[in-house]
Order: structure tokens, then sequence, then C-alpha cells
């Protein structure tokens, strides 16, 4: 009996010295240092992956499209935005719209490595982002930012909702800016799909071939109610999914 229960009171104490192990580790993780050399290496990387891609038949011509409607907003899907740094013209400005959360900050910080400000809030949900100063703060900060002439990349889909289903965020943005949204994707033919993530996120994979479509501009009147808002929410989403599936069939060399 004695062994028993000493074998059981054994089990506290390692599962505390657990316990204290993983926060340590993880507060390890988000901290400054950590950050910092993780965002070193996953630039690094994407700069790989981008370099050892071929460019698809058929991909717009982004430089093109983005010069001649800068500053725009452009709009893609949860789950893509590891490729979103290298479909923009280098020497055009360019700030992103990243989660305020603490798992955030390493994407910030890969993302300030390409040349990207970042501007940290919630833009997804308009009621949310209205009642919360930080995402009040962060559309007011992009629709000046459009107003400097910085394009404006943001995931149009709303975190944690429904994925690949436009928020009326990136709606509100283009109505209060004047400035046009741009349905854009990207897609590499050798990718790994994280499928237990909500947004089913996709790694790209080096040493295939890379297509990056770009729908037509769309616009927002100054004037549009609610009606006109949803509308051209749900106009949005099916421009942004036909991006993706036009550059997913090109990639995978499915030509339409």
């Amino acid at each position: 009996m004695d062994e028993i229960a000493g074998s059981g009171g054994g089990k506290a104490p390692r599962k505390r010295w657990r316990v204290r192990l993983q926060r340590r580790s993880k507060s390890w993780l988000r901290s400054r240092a950590a950050v910092g050399l993780g965002a070193g290496v996953i630039h690094g990387a994407l700069r790989f992956i981008r370099l050892a891609q071929r460019t698809a038949p058929g991909s717009s011509d982004f430089r093109a499209i983005l010069t001649r409607h800068h500053p725009a907003i452009v709009g893609l899907w949860h789950g893509q935005h590891l490729l979103a740094p290298f479909f923009r013209p280098i020497e055009l400005p360019y700030v992103a719209l990243l989660s305020r959360s603490a798992d955030a900050e390493m994407n910030a910080a890969v993302v300030e490595r390409f040349g990207i400000r970042t501007v940290r809030g919630s833009g997804g949900r308009v009621r949310e982002a209205v009642r919360e100063k930080g995402g009040a703060r962060a559309l007011i900060q992009l629709r000046r930012s459009l107003g400097e002439g910085f394009g404006v990349c943001m995931i149009a889909d709303v975190p944690k909702g429904t994925p690949r289903e436009a928020g009326l965020g990136i709606v509100t943005l283009a109505k209060l800016s004047g400035r046009p949204i741009i349905p854009s994707a990207a897609v590499t033919s050798r990718r790994h799909v994280v499928r237990r993530s909500w947004d089913r996120t996709t790694l790209p994979l080096p040493f295939g071939r890379i297509a990056v479509v770009m729908g037509d501009p769309i616009t927002v009147p100054p004037d549009a109610g609610p009606e006109e808002m949803e509308r051209l929410r749900a106009v949005i989403t099916r421009a942004i999914e036909a991006a993706n599936e036009k550059a997913l069939a090109l990639a995978d060399g499915d030509r339409p």
C-alpha cells in the first residue's frame, strides 16, 4: 500500500512540472528574441521557396495591375497569406493588417522583414471593430495609409469565422477610402494543406510552379447603405474565390 501511495503521489509533482515547463516554453517562444529568430528563419525559407518556383503560364501581371490601381486594397483569404509578400511590386509601399493577438507577433515580424509595414487590429467584423478601440483604430490607420499612398494587403475573411467568406471590414475600408479592392490569390503547385486548421492554411513548398491571379477591381460607393454593403460583400467573396480557383487550376497545370 505504501508503494502504491508513493507512486501515485509522484504523479502530481510531475504533472505540475510539465505544466510549468509548457508555460515557460510558451513564454519563451513569444519573447522578442524567439520571435526575431523565428521570423528570420521563416523569411529566409519563404525567399528560397519563391526563388525555387516557376511562374505558371496564364498568371496575372500583378505588377501592371497593382501599379495601375495604386493604392489599392489587395483582398485574399486566410491560409494563403504566406505568399502575399511576393505578389506586390517591391517599389510600391504597402501596409498589411494583422491581428493584435500574441500569436500574430511572428507573422508581423516576418511581414516587416519583407519591407511591408503592419497595422494591428481586427477589421473583419465591423460591429466588433467599431466597439473595440483596437479594431476602430486599425480601420482609421488603414484609411490614412491609403490616403498617404500606401497599398493595403488585407485578409478578407474573418478570423475563426466562416472560412472564405468576406467580412464587412474590407467593404467598409473601400467605402471610407474610395480605393478599389483587387480580388487576389496565389497558389503553388507543390503545397501542404494543414487540414486541421480552421482556414486550411496552405504551406508552399519549393521546386514547383506559382500562379498569381487578380480579378477586376471592385469599388464601393461612399453612400452605400447596409443592403448594398451586404451585396458587395457577397460579390467580393465570389471574386476572391474565383481568383483562388483559377490560381489552383493554373498552378496544377489544368488550364481552363
